[in-house]
């Protein structure tokens, strides 16, 4: 039988069509209630250090509010794990942050920081958090996640969107090569970052991966579709992609 692929919504940018305004509206927590209502299996809020779009506030009022898990994305930072530990969220999600770039530009360089990963891993699982690393489809970062014990790592999907031709298609295989990897090292293997109803179908039929999480598209597409209608047809590639495996 072929596994469940869940899919996890993105709320950053409810936030920053929000705090281009300074008000009140529109709030993503109310997204994520419409998520969750659209057939979203978790929500992903990532508080940025400069909380360009998500606040401390909505951290709080999602782990309040929520009915379906919730996925904190995160930096490597003693303030962040702070307020992981605070929250106690689902799922941690630790990735690379710089403060000048527009969005998550790479994966975490795990083997470089496995130092600082080693003491913050097991904090994060002790607060009951299952925490996941964002990271390219290398083999030497998936073996350094397990090393600093990490139980499931993210793989970053922005490459391949970006590429086209026969360079998307090689992208393609070092990210079939690392689901499957990362399984047989025992990993559980999810994937994110620039998906959108194009690109969605070719990494939704990789069996080893059980989760997808996508945001900026599905806010963007809400203009158009409404965004349980974004949500919805994002869904049904999802499914008709994993049927075919």
């Amino acid at each position: 039988m072929t596994e469940f692929l869940r899919l996890g919504v993105n709320v950053d940018h409810v936030a920053t069509v929000r705090n281009a305004r300074g008000i009140a509206h529109p709030d993503p927590v109310r997204a994520a209630h419409i998520a969750a209502r659209a057939g979203a299996d978790g929500i992903t809020a990532h508080l940025r250090e400069d909380r360009r779009h998500i606040r401390d506030d909505d951290i709080a009022c999602l782990s309040d509010e929520l009915d379906i898990p919730l996925n904190f994305e995160m930096a490597a930072t003693e303030e962040m794990v702070d307020v992981a530990v605070k929250y106690r969220p689902h799922a941690a999600c630790i990735v690379p942050e710089k403060r000048e770039e527009l969005t998550t530009e790479g994966g975490l360089d795990v083997i470089g920081a496995s130092d600082r990963l080693g003491v913050m891993v097991p904090r994060l699982l002790d607060a009951g958090c299952r925490v996941s690393l964002f990271i390219d489809p290398d083999a030497r970062q998936l073996d350094a996640a397990v090393s600093v014990g990490a139980p499931v790592v993210e793989l970053h999907t922005g490459t391949y969107c970006d590429l086209e031709g026969v360079e998307r298609e090689a992208e393609l295989q070092r990210l079939r090569d690392g689901a499957i990897y990362a399984r047989q090292i025992g990993l559980e293997c999810h994937a994110g970052h620039g998906l959108n109803f194009e690109t969605v179908s070719a990494i939704a039929a990789i069996p080893e991966i059980v989760e997808l999480n996508i945001g900026h598209f599905l806010v963007g597409e809400a203009i158009f579709l409404g965004l349980e209608g974004a949500i919805h047809r994002m869904r049904d590639l999802m499914n008709e992609a994993r049927a075919s495996t």
